[in-house]
């Protein structure tokens, strides 16, 4: 489970550090493709394969379903931590995610996102706001 908020910078060559405790999760090689709301989403290798599988199952008959994975799947990059524990964002992904120089790194359950610090402040101010509501309308969980 990934879990944690952590603030980096892109250097020069597109690189930023993730952080460890996601590397872990994440293992050596993992996935990172468009997501949704103007940010990226990371993938360990076996949740990829499990939503690859999940998806397989949708009928590709269905425009939206085919324009989704067209995005989805052809934004979607291996990559390996260097030594440093950077990775390559590459430039069609960093565009995708408005990523300039200041990113956000969360961790999200079963992925990890990866946001432009600008639009993730402002996501975040917005649905901050509406924390009870939402939990009202969708979590039915004793906490």
């Amino acid at each position: 489970m990934f879990t944690g908020e952590f603030q980096h910078s892109l250097d020069a060559k597109g690189r930023v550090i993730m952080p460890a405790r996601l590397r872990e999760g994440l293992g050596e090689r993992f996935i990172v493709t468009r997501g949704l709301d103007q940010c990226l989403f990371a993938y360990p290798l076996e949740e990829w394969t499990r939503l690859e599988q999940k998806m397989k199952q949708l009928p590709f008959t269905k425009g939206d379903y085919r324009a989704f994975a067209r995005l989805f799947f052809s934004g979607a990059m291996e990559v390996e931590a260097d030594k440093q524990g950077r990775i390559l964002i590459p430039q069609n992904l960093r565009d995708h995610a408005g990523i300039e120089k200041e990113v956000m790194i969360i961790g999200v359950s079963d992925r990890v996102e990866v946001w432009s610090e600008q639009a993730w402040k402002e996501y975040f101010n917005n649905m901050n706001s509406n924390f009870e509501q939402l939990a009202e309308k969708l979590v039915d969980i004793d906490f």
